[in-house]
């Protein structure tokens, strides 16, 4: 893949960080993750528009901000929203995908338990948003 792709990793877990490391470098992507431990310090990073990320993961249970809130707050920001954003949680609530897709995610993972399942859902989705043509 030639073009880099900039992902923003929001997650207040330290192993589920270091997992998702360890799958992009595994993966051989050309690309730059920017981390942000919740939504509060998402916001902070998106807003200083330093690096403007392709794609956001986002958990969505969080202390500060949490996913949901976050998501509220970025689409109605007329410059972030039109970042895809991947909410990438172990919440598979009925009401939790409801809201995020009526928010207005571009889709919902739910974290795999087994690292080989974690990997293939990672890559697919960077598959997917590294051939869109994006913003």
């Amino acid at each position: 893949m030639a073009n880099l792709l900039n992902v923003l990793f929001i997650e207040d877990d330290i192993i589920e960080g270091m997992k998702f490391n360890r799958v992009l470098d595994s993966l051989n992507f050309n690309y730059k993750l920017i981390e942000a431990a919740n939504g509060e310090e998402a916001l902070i990073i998106l807003r200083e528009k330093e690096i403007i990320p392709n794609i956001i993961f986002l958990d969505l249970n969080m202390p500060k901000l949490n996913g949901i809130q976050f998501l509220k707050i970025l689409k109605n920001d007329e410059f972030l929203k039109q970042i895809p954003t991947i909410v990438f949680t172990t919440s598979n609530h009925r009401k939790d995908i409801l809201e995020c897709y009526k928010i207005g995610i571009a889709g919902y993972i739910i974290k795999p338990l087994k690292y080989e399942d974690y990997k293939v859902v990672v890559k697919k989705a960077l598959d997917y948003w590294s051939v869109n043509e994006l913003i």
